[in-house]
């Protein structure tokens, strides 16, 4: 193999890096890449991908796994029985090894600016004005109000719904085109959303991200944004604008937990607003009770989170879950914990120093949203 040709997969390798460190250190780079020239890869890539009835992304996935294993397994036997493999074979593993660097460096490449240098960005709070307050500090009395809005709004309409004999929605409608409605809306607020989307899809083999409680996935090498099928009712619509808003750079989950609730809770569609108040709910409920000092007193003072709503915040029904462990080829508990492992580091690499729990800091985008209206 020339030497020459061994150094283009590298040079795509060298580029992710730089770009990376170009974004940390350069938050403007960042700021113009994120404007300006990622929405394109939405717009014409994902239109592609977007054409096709199933999730690319996944499918890729999946090929990677095997492209992986069956570089493993070829060096493995590479290396016990190199002397003895005819040269015919020994040329097919080296072609096929130069082949998966290729594709090693080019998906560098693309998660880097798909995603990595998304997380150099500045934050929604500094880009764009939310709520009337500029850089106030809020308090117990704010994230009461607020906790006790959205407690109120999903009790009233926890009751509107039909529910089956096991109290389970019924709700027969199609949620896609809702989904990308509420979210070009939204782009009339914050401009960066508006233009054009692909329709999000449900992951095929939903059950192994059951297992992770993975209520979506955002596939940075094919720009789709993908759900799970087997989730119950109530995950789907906020999930579904929460994909979408990370195929317009906002990749930070508090931020697009955030978006995924002001795409839901204006719509016309009731379950769409239940969907958006429930996904936040537990958020501002622990915050709230922490923040009286776990007073149960005070605590129970205020409005109490009605039964309906409670057993509505479930992430799958039992019979689901009963269908994912009868199929399961590893234990749930060792799926999550590889996952949670995964997405912690992930996060911690890319400047997210407080991982999973970062989620949880959608309650300071509402307690600013919220300000100038609730207080």
């Amino acid at each position: 193999m020339k030497k020459r040709k061994l150094w283009l997969p590298a040079a795509f390798i060298l580029f992710a890096v730089i770009l990376n460190i170009t974004g940390r250190v350069c938050r403007p780079f960042t700021d113009f890449y994120v404007t300006y020239i990622f929405p394109l890869w939405a717009a014409t890539y994902g239109r592609v991908t977007g054409t096709f009835p199933f999730s690319v992304g996944e499918w890729m996935l999946y090929l990677a796994v095997v492209m992986s294993f069956v570089l493993a397994f070829g060096g493995a036997v590479y290396g016990t029985f190199r002397k003895k493999l005819p040269d015919k074979w020994k040329r097919i593993y080296k072609k096929y090894a130069f082949f998966y660097y290729w594709i090693f460096g080019i998906v560098c490449v693309i998660m880097t600016l798909n995603c990595f240098l998304l997380y150099q960005s500045s934050p929604i709070s500094e880009r764009y004005q939310i709520g009337a307050g500029q850089g106030r500090e809020y308090g117990i009395s704010e994230i009461t109000l607020v906790r006790d809005y959205v407690v109120e709004q999903a009790n009233a309409l926890s009751v509107t719904f039909d529910r089956d004999e096991k109290g389970y929605l019924v709700y027969p409608a199609s949620f896609t085109d809702e989904a990308k409605a509420q979210m070009q809306r939204l782009g009339e607020k914050f401009d960066v959303l508006s233009g054009y989307y692909p329709d999000p899809k449900g992951l095929a083999i939903s059950g192994f991200y059951s297992q992770q409680y993975i209520m979506g996935y955002y596939f940075p090498f094919s720009m789709e944004a993908n759900y799970n099928r087997q989730m119950y009712l109530t995950n789907i619509p906020v999930t579904m604008c929460h994909e979408l808003s990370h195929l317009k750079g906002f990749i930070r989950e508090d931020e697009a937990n955030f978006i995924g609730y002001l795409a839901c809770v204006d719509s016309g569609d009731p379950l769409f607003r239940y969907s958006a108040y429930l996904s936040v709910i537990g958020y501002l409920d622990r915050d709230f009770f922490r923040a009286v000092g776990e007073d149960s007193e005070v605590y129970l003072s205020h409005p109490v989170i009605n039964d309906l709503v409670v057993e509505d915040r479930k992430f799958l029904t039992q019979e689901t879950w009963e269908k994912v462990e009868d199929n399961a080829v590893l234990k749930t508990e060792t799926v999550k914990q590889a996952a949670d492992a995964f997405l912690d580091t992930t996060l911690t690499l890319n400047g997210v120093e407080d991982g999973r729990i970062s989620y949880s800091r959608v309650v300071d985008l509402l307690l600013q949203y919220y300000d100038g209206i609730l207080y």
